[in-house]
């Protein structure tokens, strides 16, 4: 017959989460200072232009 164990088997390691929610209610929206999907057709297009001009000067330096 095993002897009593004086400790107990909990198995919380004293650390509180700061909120709980579960899969079916997400967190709420959040505000963004800015967003691609409220660009007009142009921004986008122009932003684009300009990502692939630095990813491009990347490249040219890079082979160098």
């Amino acid at each position: 017959m095993p002897a009593p164990h004086p400790h107990s088997h909990s198995h919380d390691h004293g650390h509180a989460h700061a909120h709980s929610h579960g899969p079916a209610t997400p967190h709420p929206a959040q505000a963004a200072p800015w967003s691609i999907l409220r660009m007009t057709l142009l921004s986008r297009l122009g932003a684009a232009l300009l990502v692939s001009a630095g990813l491009w000067a990347v490249v040219l330096v890079a082979m160098r």
